[in-house]
């Protein structure tokens, strides 16, 4: 059986870190330049550096997109970048343009390049093509049924495919979208996409000028154009054995919590899956591991064919169950863990740690000891985020496992 790489947003050298703390084979990132995501944090030259050696060092591979659509004037900024990270040793780029193609061939001609998803590749004659191209490896267009996605890898031999698998889908064809540029004049082709298919609409009568509509009755507004989420967890039988080598993971403008919850779902079902095909399950708690996370409602996209009105989310803007509130940022030698807070952590909290293999554990806050800045201990009512605190938990923790709560309230 194909095993396929499991493969990891990174937005930032935390990201990342945690993405391999929880299981990622491989992580794609962006630098400051020419990707697709130019409001992450994205990674400097001499941080490429830095997060390809933590990869490299832990055999995972990685991965960088260059996959915006530049402009003539942009050209001589291509070359420039291109040239200043060809002594990297990354895994491959990330592109979609043909004449970023080229220009890559130029300078790199070494490099691996793996076709990004706005390249929209929709049938098995756009992969042969490629594959004439030179390139490694294609992500499949989340248009594509699961039909098509076996026919092709079938047909198309001797390059490799990658699949989607979770995380926020686009309204436009692979994400080519238009409407940020034209509402905002930030160009989402260009890497700087507002989401405007996120926002809250109402319906304008041509002769009521002034006149707001809600298309659907709700407090939180209309959200005609708001994608549910993509979640192919329960079809990952279906998708290993259509013989994809990568299954990826969308969000690198999402937080730490986003990466470690979905990827340590991800994982044991992969690996179990791997292990025993005959006798596996979509287990329940993955799927309510899920459900935890900021999410829209989760559709399986265009996998099953067409998702027709089941692929919308026209009442609510994200459901969240959870928040999180804190790191494990060191262990020490007495067997106490230091914290880092992220959020407002008080006596009286009722905390859950979360580590890789779905491991959990829960412990009442029933004291709460803070670090001074001079490193001592004194006790605290409350600590507020970006405060260290230290205790001893009653159970194994690593440096990297995340802390949440559960809110009062669910939104």
């Amino acid at each position: 059986m194909n095993k396929p790489e499991l493969l990891a947003p990174a937005g930032n050298m935390e990201k990342l870190k945690i993405a391999l703390h929880y299981g990622a084979d491989a992580v794609y990132m962006g630098g400051h330049f020419f990707g697709l995501r130019s409001m992450a944090d994205n990674f400097s030259t001499a941080e490429m550096a830095q997060a390809l050696e933590y990869c490299h060092k832990r055999n995972a591979k990685a991965y960088l997109t260059i996959n915006s659509y530049p402009r003539n004037e942009s050209l001589h900024q291509l070359e420039d970048y291109l040239a200043d990270l060809s002594a990297l040793p990354f895994d491959a780029y990330i592109v979609a343009d043909p004449g970023v193609i080229d220009m890559v061939r130029e300078i790199s001609p070494e490099r691996d390049l793996h076709l990004s998803t706005q390249a929209n590749t929709i049938n098995l004659r756009s992969a042969s093509f490629w594959r004439r191209q030179g390139i490694r490896r294609i992500n499949l267009a989340r248009e594509m049924s699961l039909e098509n996605i076996r026919e092709t890898v079938t047909t198309v031999t001797g390059i490799e495919f990658e699949a989607f698998v979770h995380g926020a889908l686009c309204i436009s064809y692979s994400g080519r979208c238009l409407i940020s540029s034209m509402l905002t004049g930030r160009d989402a082709n260009q890497g700087a996409c507002t989401h405007p298919c996120r926002w809250s609409y109402h319906l304008v009568e041509e002769s009521r000028p002034g006149e707001y509509f809600p298309v659907v009755e709700d407090e939180n507004g209309t959200f005609i154009f708001n994608s549910r989420d993509l979640c192919l967890l329960e079809h990952i039988p279906s998708l290993v054995e259509s013989g994809v080598t990568s299954l990826k993971i969308e969000g690198r403008m999402k937080g730490i919590n986003y990466v470690a919850s979905v990827l340590r779902v991800y994982r044991q079902a992969l690996d179990e899956y791997c292990a025993d095909p005959s006798g596996w399950n979509c287990r329940p708690e993955w799927m309510d591991e899920l459900s935890k996370l900021s999410h829209r409602g989760y559709t399986t996209g265009f996998l099953l064919g067409e998702p027709r009105n089941v692929g919308q989310e026209y009442d609510s803007a994200y459901i969240r169950s959870h928040e999180f509130v804190g790191l494990v940022e060191e262990l020490r030698n007495d067997g106490s863990a230091i914290i880092e807070a992220r959020n407002r952590i008080q006596v009286g909290d009722a905390l859950e740690f979360i580590g890789p293999g779905m491991r959990s554990n829960r412990v009442l806050m029933e004291t709460l000891n803070q670090l001074d800045k001079n490193g001592k201990m004194e006790p605290a009512a409350s600590v507020n985020p970006n405060r260290r605190i230290i205790m001893t938990p009653p159970f194994p923790v690593e440096p990297y496992d995340l802390i949440r709560r559960q809110k009062e309230t669910a939104t």
